[in-house]
């Protein structure tokens, strides 16, 4: 029997104002895992009516009495992990390491988060005034809109709202339609149980094709100070060009189309070890998957040998099998995109070296292509699935070359044994983040995270995300009574 969920306004579950519902479909069956409320406008007015009129409680509470909330949730959260799998299985298709993956970064997120809330956030200024003290301090900013997707549900779930509630501020999230209860509804759950006040975070679940609707009267309204936005770079230009208009601060972390480079220095097994996760770890639903694996010539041969014969043992299907590594992507026509774009490259002149063919439902196979001509639609488009491209390099330059000839920035790996050389070449890697001797899908809450070009700006992270979602405030204090002119 299908779950049924409503919004979550001001602390409590309440239907849409029109009593509309949207169906959350498992992948791998295709059968309607949950029901859903689908918001509309007034129903957003209504959630940001209670953030709004939860904020100034909220942003005044004690830091440690905030971030006792916060180190609950983490605690609450490491014990749902079975029902954190189960939830991601019939969602998004997650494998059951992925969804436990997810739930353990996801409490670390929030510990850091509650840390940096008792963390200093202000500076004392130096200043030519006689008898003043100078004073640099950040506040939050009100209201903040978030969006957060499906592939990684549990922990982008909880990174839209950590940062920013952690300085101060109250949110009003808008989850992925594909994932509505793992990216949202849950982690709002956790949070209410922990002990967060009612309207400080409010969910509200939409049906598709409503997206957009929502989205701008979200972003539109007065009382949103801010916009939080993770997904692809089509919709995240959208939602930019949203905040923009309304003169509001956005983070926004979007697609890549990330290179991992083995340089002739490189232990090979090793390196298709790295590879292999890197471009099907959640079959390459992951914005820092590897969609191009740059190999020295000089090791090329066994490479790819190597590879392919690896990547040709990955089993696929059922999420919930203990043996399946490439699990369904998110629905029947993400498979069939995939398809097309192997189909096309093909066409163009690429060589399969294992995988391809038809996906059966949202299940498509590992697949490995070479040769892949300029002209094809994979050459310069984020795949997100489970399907990467081989090259080979003579030089170093030519690398560089290779994985900077996108207009994406997210991530980079560079694997070599030795971390001189590979320093070397990650300087002149135009990516927000980059690994030396290691793939490119990472993640750690105290980092600096997000990309640069048209995988978006801004950061998550540590100091990072707190500074994201507050203002700096110059503030003076006069020790003495000044003299003036007149």
């Amino acid at each position: 029997m299908a779950i049924t969920r409503d919004l979550m306004i001001g602390g409590k579950d309440v239907p849409a104002t029109s009593g509309r519902t949207a169906e959350d479909l498992d992948p791998y069956t295709g059968e309607v895992y949950a029901t859903v409320a689908a918001a509309g406008r007034e129903d957003v007015r209504r959630a940001v009516d209670a953030a709004d009129a939860a904020f100034e409680e909220w942003a005044a509470l004690a830091p440690f009495a905030r971030r006792a909330i916060f180190f609950k949730a983490a605690e609450l959260l490491e014990g749902r992990g079975d029902q954190v799998a189960d939830i991601m299985a019939r969602e998004a298709g997650g494998t059951r390491p992925w969804a436990y993956f997810n739930v353990a970064l996801a409490a670390n997120i929030l510990r850091e988060a509650a840390a940096a809330i008792t963390a200093p956030r202000g500076e004392v200024l130096g200043t030519q005034k006689e008898g003043a003290l100078s004073l640099a301090i950040r506040e939050p900013l009100g209201v903040v809109a978030a969006f957060a997707p499906w592939n990684a549900p549990v922990i982008l779930g909880v990174r839209a709202v950590a940062a920013p509630l952690a300085a101060g501020n109250t949110v009003v999230v808008k989850p992925s339609e594909d994932a509505p209860i793992a990216c949202g509804l849950l982690v709002a759950d956790v949070f209410r149980e922990a002990g967060l006040p009612d309207g400080v975070l409010n969910v509200v679940t939409n049906a598709p094709e409503d997206a957009a609707e929502i989205a701008e009267a979200l972003i539109s309204d007065e009382r949103v100070r801010a916009v939080n936005f993770t997904g692809s770079t089509g919709v995240g230009r959208i939602i930019g060009e949203h905040a923009a208009r309304h003169l509001k601060p956005a983070v926004l972390e979007l697609g890549g189309k990330n290179a991992v480079i083995v340089l002739a220095d490189a232990d090979v097994d090793y390196a298709v070890d790295a590879v292999t996760f890197s471009v099907f770890m959640n079959a390459g639903q992951i914005c820092m998957s590897g969609d191009r694996i740059l190999v020295h010539e000089s090791l090329a041969e066994e490479f790819a040998r190597k590879f392919t014969a690896k990547v040709a043992t990955l089993q696929a299907g059922d999420p919930n099998h203990p043996h399946t590594v490439v699990g369904p992507l998110v629905s029947a026509d993400a498979a069939q995109r995939i398809a097309t774009l192997v189909k096309d490259a093909v066409a163009k002149g690429a060589t399969v070296l294992t995988g391809g063919g038809q996906p059966e439902g949202a299940v498509h196979p590992a697949t490995v292509l070479t040769d892949v001509p300029k002209d094809a639609d994979l050459y310069y488009q984020e795949s997100f699935g489970p399907l990467c491209v081989l090259q080979t390099f003579t030089a170093d330059g030519e690398a560089v070359a290779l994985a900077n000839d996108t207009d994406n920035g997210l991530s980079c790996g560079i694997i070599t044994e030795n971390a001189t050389h590979g320093l070397a070449v990650a300087r002149r890697i135009r990516t927000g983040i980059v690994h030396v001797n290691d793939q490119s899908v990472a993640d750690e809450p105290m980092a600096p995270f997000g990309g640069v070009k048209a995988s978006g700006y801004g950061r998550f992270g540590g100091r990072w995300g707190i500074e994201a979602f507050s203002n700096t405030r110059w503030v003076t204090i006069a020790t003495q009574q000044a003299h003036f002119p007149f």
